[in-house]
This record gives C-alpha cells, sequence and structure tokens, in this order.
C-alpha cells in the first residue's frame, strides 16, 4: 500500500527513503485536469502496466482548485487520490502555487512582479508572482492549507512538491520594500551598506533607506554590489516562500517528506542554502540529445545534487523524447532514455521521472514528449518506458539508500557566481558555469567520481580539493583551504580565485594574500584574458580564455607560457600540495593534468583502462558500467559478478552494446 510503512519518529527528519520503502520511485508529472474522467482510468491501466509507482498531481492546478477567490472545487482531485491508490500508485502532490489563477492578478495586480524596467509581467503564462507580495503569500498558504488538512491522511500520499521551479524575479514596488528591510537585517546602518556597496564611487551615498531601490534599468553600469545583494535577497524571498508553505504540510503531516525541484545550475537559487530546508533534494535534468556532452553535463548536475542531498536525491523531470524549447528539438535515438535514466540512479538517484505521463493537446507544451506520446501505447517512447520501468523494479531493492563514496570534491558557490558575472569584468567570455563544466568535465573523463563542495564546508574527507574558479571568496572560506592543505589534502585551484571578498571588494594584490603565499606567488601583476579563439603556447599543452603574469616566489614551475608578452612566465605552479592553474588548458591537457594530480593524492578510476565514452561508477558494493557511444565496447572487469539487470554471471570481460548498461553485484 502506498500509504503504509514505518512510521519515522519525532527524533528523526523524513527522508526520500520514506516515500521510496525499497523501491526506485517511477513516474512524473501527472495532469489529468487536461483529460476526460474516462481517460484516467486507461492512464492508470498504462502506468501499471509500465511499472509506474509514483505521480505528481497538481502542479499547475490553482485554478481549477480554486476557480475563484475562496471556492474549493476538490472533488475531481478526491476522485484522482482514490484511482491513484486502488491502482498501487503513490502520489506527490504539489502545492499549485507556481501558477496563480487570472483573478488574482486582475483583482490584485500587486501579486504580478515587475521587470527591470518596470514592465509587469501579466498572467497567461506560469510563473507570474512576485515572492515578495503579501497578498500572493496569503493565497498561497490559504490554498496550501486546505490541501494539507484535506490530504494528509490520504494514504495514496508520498511525498509534498512546494511550488515548481522557482525562478521569479521582481523589482516592482513591493518588493524594493521588502528588499529594504532584508538590507536593514543584513547591514542594521546605512554607514555599513554604504562601506560594503563602495557608493562613494559615482556620488552613490545613501542617506535614507527610502532612497534605496531595486537594481532596475540604469543609465550606464549598475554598482556590482547592489546587484550582488539583490540576487541574495530574490534567492532568500523565493526561500521564505517555500518555507511557509513547507512549514505548513509539515505541520499536517509531520512524517511525509518535503520537496521542491531545482533547476541544474540554475543562477537565481543558492541551493546550499535551499538543501538544508528540504527533506527530498530533486532536479530537473534535460541534456541534449545531440550534445556531445550530454552525458558529462548529465553526471555534473547529478553530482551536484547528490551533493546537495547528502546522498540520494530524486530526478523530479526528465524528457522521454524531445523538449520544445530548444531551436531545434531533437528526440533521443533508441536507448538513450534508459542509458540516461541509469546513469541518474548510478550517481545517486532513487527516483526516476518524468515531465510529464501523457503528452498534452493543447497549450504551450504539447510539442514536449510524454511518457505516453502521441503515437500512445504502441509509441517507442511508451515502449521504451516499460522496460525502463521493468528493469527498476528488479534493482531496486539493491539501489535504493545506497551511498556513493568520493574522493575528489569540487567546490562552487553562489555568491561567487553571481558576483564575478558582473558588468565591467576583464572578460565577458569568461563564463563561471561553462568553467565548472570544463573542469568536471576533466575529471569525468579521466574516470574519477567527483562530489561538490561549498568553499566552507569541511573538505578533510576529500583526497583531492579543485577550485575550477571562484572570484569571490570570503574570509572563513579562504582559511578552510587553507586548513585542508595544512591538514594533508592536495588542492588545484583555476584562475581567477580569491580576488575579491564577500562584499565584491578586490583583495590587495588582486588575490587573497593567505592564497598567493599558499600557492608560492610573490606577486600578481596583471589578468591578460584571451579572445574567443585565442590560445597561448605552454609547456606541453596550449591555454584557452585567460592567462595570468604572475611571478613566482617559492614555487616550482610546472608550466611556462610560451607565446606572446608572457613568454618565460609561470603558467603552471606548485607548492607543495597546493597547484595553481593559471589559465585553461584545454580539455585533454586539464584531463591529464588532474588525472596526474590525483594519483599522486592516491585517487584512482573505478576500473583501469576504460574505454573512451564507458562510464563506471561505483554506488555502494554496485558497479555501473554505462557505454554512452553508439558502438559496442568490451571492458575487462575483475573478479566475479551477477548483473542485476539481465541475472547474468559476468566474469573478465564485459561486452556492452549501444548506449548499454550493466549493474554488477559482487
Amino acid at each position: 500500500m502506498p500509504g503504509a510503512g514505518p512510521v519515522p519518529g519525532p527524533e528523526r527528519q523524513p527522508s526520500l527513503n520514506d516515500a521510496t520503502r525499497g523501491r526506485i520511485l517511477f513516474g512524473g508529472d501527472y495532469n489529468p485536469e487536461q483529460w476526460p474522467e474516462e481517460t484516467w482510468h486507461e492512464d492508470v491501466r498504462l502506468m501499471k502496466e509500465a511499472g509506474v509507482n509514483s505521480v505528481t498531481l497538481g502542479v499547475f492546478s490553482w485554478a481549477k482548485l480554486e476557480p475563484r477567490p475562496g471556492a474549493r472545487e476538490f472533488a475531481w482531485l478526491d476522485t484522482l487520490m482514490d484511482l491513484m491508490h486502488a491502482g498501487g500508485i503513490g502520489v506527490v502532490l504539489a502545492t499549485p502555487t507556481s501558477s496563480p489563477p487570472p483573478w488574482m492578478g486582475r483583482l490584485h495586480p500587486e501579486t504580478l512582479p515587475r521587470d527591470e524596467n518596470g514592465q509587469t509581467e501579466w498572467w497567461g503564462s506560469r510563473q507570474h508572482f512576485s515572492h515578495s507580495s503579501a497578498t500572493y503569500r496569503h493565497y498561497a498558504a490559504a490554498i496550501t492549507e486546505d490541501l494539507a488538512a484535506r490530504y494528509g491522511g490520504h494514504p495514496a500520499l508520498t511525498m509534498w512538491h512546494i511550488n515548481n521551479e522557482y525562478c521569479t524575479y521582481d523589482w516592482g514596488d513591493e518588493a524594493a520594500a521588502t528588499f529594504r528591510r532584508w538590507l536593514q537585517d543584513k547591514y542594521a546602518t546605512l554607514d555599513a551598506l554604504n562601506e560594503a556597496w563602495g557608493t562613494a564611487f559615482w556620488s552613490q551615498g545613501y542617506d535614507g533607506w527610502h532612497e534605496i531601490l531595486p537594481p532596475r534599468r540604469a543609465h550606464y553600469m549598475k554598482n556590482p554590489t547592489h546587484v550582488l545583494d539583490f540576487k541574495r535577497f530574490t534567492s532568500d524571498m523565493l526561500l521564505e516562500c517555500y518555507v511557509i508553505e513547507r512549514d505548513i504540510v509539515r505541520r499536517h503531516t509531520p512524517h511525509t517528506p518535503v520537496t521542491t525541484n531545482f533547476m541544474p545550475m540554475w543562477a537565481g537559487q543558492d541551493a546550499w542554502r535551499w538543501a538544508a530546508e528540504e527533506d527530498v533534494v530533486s532536479v530537473d535534468l534535460y541534456p541534449d540529445p545531440r550534445d556531445p556532452f550530454g552525458a558529462q553535463n548529465g553526471a555534473l548536475v547529478q553530482d551536484m545534487t547528490r551533493s546537495q542531498a547528502n546522498g540520494p536525491w530524486m530526478l523530479m523531470e526528465q524528457a522521454a523524447g524531445p523538449v520544445n524549447w530548444r531551436g531545434v528539438n531533437h528526440p533521443k535515438p533508441r536507448g538513450l532514455n534508459r542509458l540516461w535514466s541509469l546513469q541518474a540512479v548510478a550517481r545517486g538517484a532513487d527516483a526516476v521521472c518524468y515531465f510529464q505521463w501523457r503528452q498534452s493537446r493543447q497549450g504551450a507544451e504539447k510539442f514536449h514528449s510524454g511518457m505516453v506520446g502521441h503515437a500512445g501505447e504502441q509509441g517507442r517512447t511508451y515502449q521504451e518506458v516499460k522496460r525502463l520501468g521493468a528493469e527498476l523494479a528488479t534493482i531496486g531493492a539493491e539501489v535504493t539508500g545506497r551511498h556513493i563514496t568520493a574522493d575528489i570534491a569540487l567546490l562552487h558557490d553562489w555568491n561567487a557566481w553571481w558576483a564575478g558575472a558582473q558588468d565591467g569584468r576583464p572578460s565577458c567570455e569568461v563564463d563561471y558555469p561553462q568553467v565548472v563544466r570544463s573542469w568536471h568535465r576533466a575529471l569525468w573523463e579521466a574516470h574519477l567520481t567527483t562530489a561538490f563542495a561549498h568553499p566552507e564546508h569541511d573538505l578533510s574527507a576529500y583526497r583531492l580539493v579543485v577550485v575550477p574558479q571562484l572570484y569571490l571568496l570570503t574570509d572563513a572560506a579562504v582559511e578552510n583551504l587553507l586548513a585542508y592543505v595544512r591538514g594533508g589534502g592536495t588542492l588545484v585551484c583555476g584562475f581567477l580565485t580569491g580576488v575579491a571578498d564577500e562584499d565584491d571588494r578586490v583583495r590587495p594584490g588582486g588575490m587573497d594574500a593567505r592564497l598567493r603565499e599558499l600557492f608560492g606567488i610573490r606577486t600578481l601583476h596583471e589578468w591578460w584574458p584571451l579572445d574567443a579563439e585565442e590560445h597561448t603556447e605552454c609547456d606541453g599543452f596550449r591555454g584557452t580564455l585567460w592567462s595570468e603574469e604572475l611571478e613566482a616566489a617559492d614555487a616550482h614551475v610546472v608550466s611556462h607560457y610560451r607565446s606572446g608578452e608572457l613568454d618565460g612566465l609561470p603558467a603552471v605552479l606548485r607548492k607543495d600540495r597546493a597547484w595553481y592553474v593559471s589559465t585553461l588548458p584545454e580539455p585533454a591537457a586539464l584531463r591529464d593534468l588532474l588525472a596526474d594530480v590525483a594519483a599522486g593524492a592516491g585517487v584512482r578510476p573505478v576500473l583501469d583502462g576504460l574505454p573512451e565514452r564507458v562510464e563506471a561508477v561505483r554506488r555502494g558494493e554496485l558497479l555501473f558500467v554505462l557505454n554512452h557511444g553508439r558502438d559496442e565496447v568490451t571492458v575487462d572487469v575483475p573478479g566475479t559478478h551477477r548483473d542485476l539487470l539481465t541475472g547474468a554471471t559476468v566474469t573478465g570481460p564485459l561486452t556492452l552494446g549501444r548506449y548499454g548498461v550493466a549493474v554488477l553485484k559482487p
């Protein structure tokens, strides 16, 4: 029974394990209000045939549930909750607050967000709410309260899903007033704010809190710390909205886990802070089937989400076929949906879900695929979904709850991203997410399992810590890196790191003095950014994107620049266990560099001699081997294993066909 199972005691916070109960959750967003009731019964039949055990209901149902202010129409949802329970399908029940009904914007225009030009974002799409609006929050809390009261005891309920893909910015008047209160809480005095924002520049000094506005459209470049604080404020306001609704459902159902879905590498949320407020960390993941690095981008998001969850996590949304929001929307080739789904399980997912169950016939997403596409149950998409559902059911008890151990941490921080993306920086070609992807790709291609960590996290469990780029570092983060190296850890740091403090104030010398000493740098004379197609020659490799005019102190110079103005100067330095890389080596060179440093730190791949485009991940005692290529490959696997997907005994070489996967148990 979906609602049955052990009830956690009050001393323990609910977790994904309370929803999975030894199964991998499999299903997706279900929008039955788009279909006549007779289709609902057909859907249950198809779900059961496909092995679906979980659906998310109500994500975009606010207008259906509350067609006019204060009205409640729950009968249709009652029917669906009972129908799902009778079919043995659990429900992740969503609060519908990401898409308010049209009446709210019409009656309460203050609930509508404004962009930085002062233009109102009207209803007719979704996410049209101001996170700071007291009226919006009142209505959101009211519908959440009534949903929790009505369905909190329903046996189909397995999890709460709050809102959807929080991504709203607001530069309006109510947001401005809330922003001022947020700043007063942070700085207490205007003198402290003026000092932090550097308002002596361009005559920006504030003499009263009422003078401060969100960073709306301006004649020229905006104050970067003002913009940085507005991004922090926006993340905090959206988090407040989440917490309000979370606390309501927790009061009614303290033993039912709560989540909301992140978007991968989304700039608008400090997901480290958000994850700490969730029982289950979940993410939506849509790699491009035509992207040659789609598998690596998927692995990056999976590693990041697992690290935020500190254990198993939920793949809330993926596409069974094409999406509808790229310029050209390509379907997934045969077998790719299975491969990428099992990759998520390999990297810690205990739930594999989709947007959406049945492909819509109307609306903005009718060309976005569903588990049941327009071709129906005879279509390739549904048939592949059925196969995957059966396989997930086969391995679920062996996989769920198992953790992944990583000896490498890649440091990532939203504040550093926000600050480094300011106008007026040395190079607009330097894109923080792309730099992070480059370093993660190098580790992935070296077959090294990677976790993500905040720069102030405890790093002592890792043999190797890599910092692709952290333009902004707090004093606590700097001291944490120093303590990590003093404790015997190996650190590899990329360019443009430690430049600014938490107020985006450039540190004397252009890099924190403690870091310069750590890496053996006497002087950072100048930054030398490179054009998009430009490169610089170095000993043994080519550098791209960036270079720096460095003078070494007591460091060993691993590689010198061998071209241009920097000819003969250090490109890569090492002092004891601390490495500094002042350019972005081309992909193969960065892979080899990090693989060599990792080996020196005692970190090895899960399997040696893996063919190109083959991935191996160990989750608990299970070994996942995934072929991301179209050609058959042979992989040497020491020892004897049983493939949980096929039941076959594997001794010695393992053969994987196109997009093949093996889940091996010793």
